[in-house]
């Protein structure tokens, strides 16, 4: 069975910054992350493919950073400047390179507040 399994999240004030992990059992054909705010649908905001090719949510452009590692199968999200408006609930996601099994972790809150 693949573990997959996410870390990190807090509360901030603005302008902070926080570091979200995220580590899967198995090879990956894409890492990344989703969030949503109360009240709110659920939205991709950074997916990183295997090959390198990288997308990000305008919302974050410029502020969080996704990292990949292949070999370890793990990615983290470095998140700076951090806004109100970020404050969410933020879900590691990813796709199995072999089966295509979409993965998700157990999501962990991150609270932008002065």
């Amino acid at each position: 069975q693949v573990q997959f399994v996410e870390s990190g999240g807090g509360l901030v004030q603005p302008g902070g910054s926080l570091r979200l992990s995220c580590a899967a059992s198995t090879s990956m054909y894409y890492m990344g992350w989703y969030r949503q705010a109360p009240g709110k649908l659920r939205e991709l905001i950074v997916r990183k493919f295997r090959g390198g090719s990288t997308f990000y949510k305008d919302a974050v452009k410029g502020r969080f950073t996704i990292s990949t590692d292949n070999a370890k199968n793990t990615a983290a999200l470095q998140m700076d400047n951090l806004k109100p408006e970020d404050t969410a609930v933020y879900y590691c996601n990813g796709q199995d390179f072999e089966t295509e099994n979409e993965y998700w972790g157990q999501g962990t809150q991150v609270t932008v507040s002065s």
